[in-house]
């Protein structure tokens, strides 16, 4: 992994955040107060305590990445009497996790290393590395597993696929209902699976009859006979066969349903709890420090974000839904603002919007480890350590060939500069606001209350540095019922129904392309973890700024050459940015990298090169999660 065998030079970057920094002037002038820690702090405590005071605690908004201290976060703002914290997987994922949940009652671990036949619609696993799978994947092509591609994008997975397919973007769903159509169709499902663990099966199989391959054929521009040779191939080397599950989701406004398209397929195939298909994750559940949060009598009933989508998961919340109730200062006003390793304004759709969030805040402080343009808006800016610097809780991982597991971190070097983890920090803050009760304890007190009930990770983790869980990791669900109404696998979702919403996918056709416009698609190389590496300066030795993917047709036609610089505009915003001109996209779509385009002039190797993608990207999102759909945007491409 290019990133991690990097991961030295975030921290020895000579742009990392050294001490707090305070504003001075207006948002995004780059200007600055070094503050003492007491200072920062204080300041901070302050601010949290007058917005608490006069718009109530739920006027406080948190956000936190994917973190190992990131809990430590969502604590804070449980105790301080916020329910409006917002995790950046609602920018990337929760449509598939609303999908597969409500099809299995449980997000499954794909066992893609056991696997004989795996199609990956838009995933990109051998550039957007998720460990174990991309390496699994790797190990299973060389035993002979088929890979079949689908992506608007010729990637490095496409690349190393036994078939790609340029699917038209928005069609995915045509593509899998068509395939439930002949596998059914032609009776190729395991009779007795879909009798004992599905419920709807007579409803899918009138449902999916008009859905024929010729039919997709004009949807999606995959020839009707190769649709049909795929669905036999698949369905020939089930149970050892999926439709791989994905992990970036964020794409249309009917997401969820399109992945629902993924499960019922998955589920015709009979792969559940069998080897070499979708597997019921093994997750060792440590204990925590639970907290008795205090009541606030003048809260709100709900998040802010509440009702803006159909189910939306409230642990996650929305960060399209929040932005625009902060904005619009309904259902009630939100002015403060904490983000901690994440980067909306590279991450979110539409950069432009983010910034007329942030200016309707009264105070917003940014606890990370480089000046992200998310902090270079900001009021308070607080130096984080890097991962090498830290002691952290345990975390608990998912993988389906290494059965899952526990692992944790210990710092390898003391913490550089005044960079403090943001345990730290929130326990500060904590005894600032008359708190302090509910950070009572060190993380080393953290971890043992994790571990009491399950010593035998202790132990491991002791010995080895991590704990796996040992077993098989298929064949452990059998005879058990599925955490779903019916009890069932859910091929018709009676929940759905009730809530108005369609029981199974119906395909509605992606809005056309307006004449001399583009569709412009997200994505991810090896090299760039979206926006957190971009500067990163052995990484930006292989990428020192981004291009747009135009296929030479329409590049021609407009009489623009390799390398020339190009004007890209939106509904949303207008950005200049180099060709990139290539078959590796199709004639209808172009692509680029993110996390470039920086306002940040604290980030010095990236600052003035390329285009940033969330200047350009709308804000749509998926009706049912509320996870921003990052593929609803057309864009016109000229010389300049």
């Amino acid at each position: 992994c290019a990133r991690g065998n990097a991961g030295v030079k975030q921290l020895y970057d000579p742009d990392r955040l050294k001490y707090p920094l305070l504003r001075k002037g207006a948002r995004g002038d780059g200007k600055w107060q070094r503050l003492s820690w007491d200072q920062a702090l204080d300041h901070a405590a302050e601010q949290l305590d007058k917005i608490g005071k006069e718009y109530t605690r739920c006027g406080f908004l948190f956000m936190a990445g994917t973190d190992m201290q990131s809990t430590f976060v969502h604590q804070f703002a449980e105790a301080y009497g916020s329910y409006n914290v917002i995790s950046h997987e609602s920018n990337c994922l929760l449509s598939r996790n609303r999908a597969f949940l409500d099809t299995y009652g449980v997000m499954p671990t794909p066992d893609v290393l056991n696997c004989k036949y795996v199609i990956m619609p838009g995933a990109n696993r051998f550039e957007a590395l998720v460990t174990p799978d991309s390496m699994d994947l790797m190990t299973a092509k060389g035993n002979k597993s088929k890979l079949v591609v689908l992506d608007p994008r010729f990637t490095k997975t496409a690349a190393l696929a036994d078939e790609w397919y340029p699917i038209k973007p928005g069609t995915d769903m045509a593509f899998f209902l068509s395939l439930a159509h002949v596998i059914i169709s032609e009776g190729l499902y395991d009779k007795t699976f879909i009798k004992e663990k599905t419920f709807g099966f007579e409803e899918l199989r009138e449902h999916v009859r008009q859905y024929t391959p010729q039919w997709a054929e004009k949807e999606t521009d995959i020839p009707a006979k190769d649709i049909a040779r795929i669905a036999r191939e698949l369905a020939a080397a089930a149970p050892s066969a999926m439709v791989y599950p994905g992990r970036r989701s964020s794409d249309y406004e009917d997401s969820t349903q399109i992945r629902r398209s993924y499960a019922i397929v998955n589920a015709l195939l009979g792969n559940w709890d069998q080897e070499g298909g979708l597997q019921v994750p093994k997750k060792i559940k440590p204990g925590s420090m639970h907290i008795e949060a205090p009541f606030y009598e003048d809260n709100p009933d709900d998040r802010v974000d509440a009702g803006r989508a159909q189910m939306m998961f409230d642990e996650e919340g929305s960060f399209k839904h929040t932005r625009d109730a902060v904005i619009e200062g309904k259902p009630y006003p939100v002015k403060g603002w904490m983000t901690y390793k994440t980067n909306p304004m590279q991450t979110g759709a539409n950069r432009n919007k983010t910034i007329e969030m942030i200016n309707t805040l009264d105070f917003m402080m940014t606890v990370d480890i480089a000046m992200s343009d998310t902090a270079w808006m900001a009021d308070l800016v607080l130096p984080a350590p890097s991962y090498l610097e830290r002691q952290d809780p345990l975390s608990a991982f998912l993988a389906a060939s290494t059965c899952s597991g526990v692992i944790t971190r210990d710092p390898v070097v003391p913490a550089m500069f005044e960079s403090k983890p943001v345990f730290w920090i929130v326990k500060e803050l904590a005894k600032r606001l008359d708190l302090g009760e509910f950070f009572d304890f060190t993380v080393d007190d953290f971890r043992k209350a994790q571990l009491k009930k399950i010593p035998q990770v202790a132990k491991a983790l002791k010995e080895d540095g991590v704990y796996n869980i040992t077993g098989p990791s298929f064949g452990i669900h059998k005879g058990k019922p599925f955490k779903t109404r019916s009890k069932k696998i859910e091929l018709y979702n009676t929940r759905y129904k009730d809530k108005g919403i369609d029981p199974m996918p119906v395909y509605k056709q992606p809005k056309t392309i307006p004449e001399n416009h583009f569709r412009i698609v997200v994505g991810r190389n090896a090299y760039v973890t979206q926006s957190a590496s971009t500067n990163n300066s052995l990484l930006w030795e292989l990428e020192k700024e981004n291009t747009l993917w135009i296929h030479p047709k329409p590049a021609i036609a407009m009489g623009i050459k390799n390398g020339e610089t190009v004007f890209v505009k939106s509904p949303a915003g207008k950005v200049t940015i180099k060709a990139r001109v290539t078959k590796e996209t199709r004639p209808d779509t172009v692509y680029m990298d993110t996390g470039f385009g920086v306002l940040s002039k604290g980030l010095t190797n990236i600052f003035g090169k390329g285009a940033c993608i969330a200047e350009l990207l709308e804000d749509k999102a998926d009706k049912i999660s509320g996870n921003m759909a990052m593929h609803e945007t057309f864009v016109t491409v000229t010389k300049t």
